[in-house]
């Protein structure tokens, strides 16, 4: 695992760009596995953490049953099973095929809010921002209860949370959050690249209605916003960040 720790201020994979004081920014490059093990901070404290999966696997929420797994299909689909310990159902990581940020606040933050259908709200925000700064337009964070679909039980872009980011094209970040008594983490997860076929492909489900009907459920960066950098966005999403720390310390 290789890891990359920048302390407030800084950002990038390379340079300081955000105004993010008080907060502490990590990239980790890495198996799922190991960095869905990485958890909160202890203690929990203010942190963005940018994870890179070097190898692809088959994320389950941390309830979802294993039994929603086609283990043959996803051996031949070269997918590792691994359960995260933030809520949600499944969601693909790997090379290629998602921008992947954890964010952590310590219970209390002037960012923090008991609710759990609020609590996400503020990182849906700075998404939404970054989007918009970066050319996605049409970029609406839905702050109400969990829609759910057919498919929403097993598949994570399937449906839409508090915080969660959607366009007219479809959902394109996905948050889920796992609690305890001194801190949030989040995980948020904005699409490079939606392809149904493989959010199915080792579900035990109606793979070939379910890819068909979830064709239109989410959408990705590169059709959103083509020949946008996958760093460009990171950036956008770190200064977002930023600029609502500062209206909630105000």
């Amino acid at each position: 695992m290789t890891q990359f720790t920048h302390g407030s201020g800084e950002g990038g994979w390379g340079a300081a760009r955000a105004d993010l004081t008080g907060w502490v920014v990590e990239r980790i490059d890495g198996p799922p596995a190991e960095l869905h093990g990485l958890g909160l901070p202890d203690p929990p404290r203010r942190l963005l953490r940018w994870c890179r999966a070097t190898s692809a696997a088959l994320v389950l929420g941390s309830a979802q049953p294993a039994d929603h797994v086609d283990g043959a299909a996803a051996s031949a689909a070269g997918l590792v099973v691994v359960r995260r310990r933030t809520g949600g159902s499944s969601v693909v990581v790997g090379p290629g095929r998602l921008l992947w940020l954890d964010a952590v606040l310590p219970a209390g933050d002037v960012l923090w809010d008991d609710d759990v259908g609020l609590a996400p709200l503020w990182l849906g925000r700075a998404w939404a921002a970054a989007l918009l700064a970066v050319g996605v337009t049409g970029v609406v964070v839905h702050t109400g209860a969990m829609r759910r679909s057919r498919w929403s039980g097993a598949v994570c872009f399937a449906g839409t949370g508090p915080g969660e980011v959607v366009t007219p094209m479809g959902k394109v970040v996905g948050i889920s959050q796992r609690r305890t008594r001194g801190g949030a983490l989040f995980q948020s997860a904005a699409l490079l690249h939606w392809d149904a076929a493989e959010a199915v492909g080792a579900l035990a489900v109606d793979r070939l209605a379910a890819a068909d009907e979830l064709r239109g459920a989410a959408v990705g960066l590169d059709a959103l916003a083509p020949g946008v950098a996958a760093a460009r966005v990171e950036r956008a999403v770190e200064a977002a960040v930023g600029a609502v720390s500062r209206d909630g310390d105000g």
